[in-house]
């Protein structure tokens, strides 16, 4: 048997010694690269954290210690202590473990996460709860480096430093560098620092030197500015000491006794301190270890070489990258802004392409929007690529320094629509109701790799903001009538037989319209579609007039119903045309969990073979209607 399989709960980590939980920490990697290797995943990121998960959950009793993980994409061996090896094989699959923490799972996972920087902000609100009601227990976040950049963090950290209360903030740091001998007398000076011996001395010390007459009133300020100037001498880290907290570390993430040596020292700390821990991705997988990036999220692949099945059509981001570098070739203006997305948007190729015009700002959506306002106003042309579920962070920026002065800022919305395998926190399902009424904005929804290189070919020829969404998905065949030049707020149609019925569909739901179509062809029947093309602004009259000559209406769309562009299309024809029977399916308001994009809509009723099941029983219905009022009867 196995150490893992021993394993139940973190109270069984408590029994094995030194040599057991280095065994354990090679059972998890291999637990976690088999998982990831068939189903997909986060991977260099969660090889990266085995030893500080061994450590928190060694030294802190978990649940009643709550240990809250930023993003979450760190989670594996979390999970694999608290309860869930047994069901980590469905890891991200349809009914299975979540890939990020999610409270209806266990007990362990404080937050449903999923997003960047939100650690100390929900930590600190646990603790300051907890300590309202008296209730016991510590609260640690664990933060990377990279979430660090998030501005939603350092505000946390400053009001942390305000409130004095005893969070532990763990800095998962994998970048950075630090010599040996400055590490070392870190690691010194920080254990130093954390022993309830040291802090009793320095109290006593302070309350003595603030009572001494007359003299301790401006001697004391001096004393501490005294103690800052020499921690400035030795540390380059020394903000987070200006914040209010106690620094702890450097400290060797894949060195378990000094972790667990560490922690315990802190138990007692009354006080907020950050802990650095500095980490390997990928650590323990020599080729994650080699290129980490690569390797933070996978498609399903072969263990030996990394390699991932050969792929028939290039997907959506492939066919962007392509026509960005294409579009900067033939003009300098055009740049690209991303927010730590630079290999999942894309935009990687561009960075080699057309040096020095690709802005990485980290994890900071906000700042990316606005940033990229002022590129537009300097008369650059910004192409800003970042996730759907992502760009919710920066609603604000986009109406405030965007749309309202009606800047030339084009945004691609990766991942639009149905997520595969990340769950509820990544579906790109909001962004139509969310920015599609902000004034002088233009939404864009390509069906094809042509269409998208002629949607960013027309927001960067357009004097005002631009969205492009392209989902996570192959490019299907281009269908020839999409050729057709894009024009403003009009669509195209893809099937046209004079059908009673036609099928309306936006973007990545366009093939499915069109392959439902042919379904009922096959069959003798028969479905007009029309690709939207635009969902903002909608050219109305134009609608209007493609919409008369039909009996029943059926839209489709990659986004929530309430809100949607359904909900606009159907008042408008409800409105107009009284007579027309309209009908919209869309993603209801509370997201899906984890599952393949076929899988996610089929759930939605969005599968071609939902959507040709549709429109039979619209068709059947309409029949009965029709022969019920022929018999002289009136409903």
């Amino acid at each position: 048997m196995s150490i893992l399989d021993s394993i139940d709960s973190p109270a069984d980590l408590k029994r094995l010694d030194a040599k057991g939980l280095r065994s354990l920490a090679e059972e998890i990697r291999g637990r976690i690269v088999a998982t990831v290797s068939r189903n997909g995943g986060h991977l260099a990121s969660n090889l990266g954290v085995v030893e500080l998960t061994l450590a928190l959950h060694r030294v802190f009793d978990s649940p009643k210690d709550a240990i809250v993980w930023d993003v979450g994409h760190q989670c594996y061996a979390h999970k694999l202590l608290t309860g869930r090896r047994d069901c980590f094989e469905g890891l991200r699959k349809a009914g299975g473990l979540s890939g990020f923490p999610k409270r209806s799972e266990s007990c362990h996972d404080h937050f449903d996460t999923g997003h960047a920087s939100t650690s100390i902000s929900s930590a600190l609100g646990l603790l300051a709860a907890r300590s309202l009601q008296d209730e016991p227990g510590k609260v640690i976040a664990v933060i990377g480096d990279g979430a660090l950049t998030g501005g939603m963090a350092f505000e946390a950290l400053s009001h942390a430093g305000q409130l004095g209360l005893p969070l532990v903030v763990v800095l998962n740091d994998n970048k950075m560098s630090i010599s040996p001998n400055v590490g070392a007398l870190s690691r010194y000076l920080s254990r130093l620092s954390t022993t309830v011996r040291y802090q009793n001395f320095r109290s006593r010390v302070d309350a003595l030197v603030r009572r001494i007459p007359l003299f301790g009133p401006w001697l004391y300020p001096l004393m501490v500015r005294g103690k800052s100037a020499v921690k400035a001498l030795f540390f380059k880290e020394n903000l987070f000491a200006d914040l209010g907290f106690e620094y702890v570390g450097p400290i060797d993430g894949h060195n378990l006794p000094a972790m667990i040596q560490v922690f315990r020292e802190l138990r007692s700390l009354k006080r907020p301190v950050v802990v650095h821990v500095l980490t390997r991705k990928g650590k323990g997988y020599e080729l994650a270890e080699e290129d980490p990036a690569r390797y933070h999220g996978v498609s399903p692949m072969r263990v030996s070489d990394g390699k991932i099945e050969a792929r028939p059509a290039e997907t959506f981001t492939e066919a962007f990258s392509a026509s960005l570098i294409a579009r900067g070739y033939a003009d300098s203006r055009v740049v690209a802004v991303t927010a730590a997305m630079a290999k999942g948007t894309g935009l990687e190729e561009f960075r080699a392409a057309c040096p020095g015009r690709l802005y990485d700002v980290g994890i900071a959506e906000e700042h990316a929007v606005t940033f990229a306002a002022g590129l537009a106003t300097g008369g650059m042309r910004p192409v800003v690529a970042i996730y759907s579920t992502f760009m919710q962070r920066a609603v604000d920026q986009v109406f405030h320094d965007v749309a309202l002065p009606r800047l030339p800022v084009t945004f691609v919305l990766d991942r639009a629509g149905a997520v595969e395998g990340d769950g509820e926190t990544h579906q790109g399902i909001y962004d139509l109701a969310l920015f599609r009424s902000m004034p002088n904005m233009t939404i864009i929804a390509p069906s094809d790799a042509r269409e998208l290189d002629m949607a960013l070919a027309y927001g960067l020829a357009s004097d005002g903001p631009t969205m492009v969404r392209i989902p996570k998905a192959r490019c299907p065949a281009e269908e020839p009538a999409a050729a057709e030049p894009l024009v403003a707020g009009r669509g195209v149609f893809l099937r046209r037989a004079g059908a009673e019925t036609l099928v309306v569909a936006l973007g990545g739901l366009v093939p499915i319209a069109v392959e439902a179509s042919d379904a009922l062809l096959r069959e003798g029947r028969s479905a007009d579609v029309y690709s939207l093309r635009f969902a903002a602004p909608i050219d109305e009259e134009a609608f209007l007039d493609v919409a008369a000559p039909y009996r029943r209406i059926l839209f489709l769309e990659e986004g929530v119903s309430s809100g949607g562009l359904g909900e606009a299309l159907a008042a408008l024809a409800a409105r107009r045309l009284p007579r027309l029977s309209f009908a919209a399916l869309g993603f209801p308001a509370e997201p899906f969990a984890q599952g393949t994009r076929a899988e996610l809509l089929e759930m939605a009723g969005l599968s071609a073979a939902a959507v040709a099941e549709r429109l039979r029983r619209d068709e059947a219905e309409a029949a009965r209607i029709f022969l019920f009022r022929a018999s002289g009867n009136r409903e």
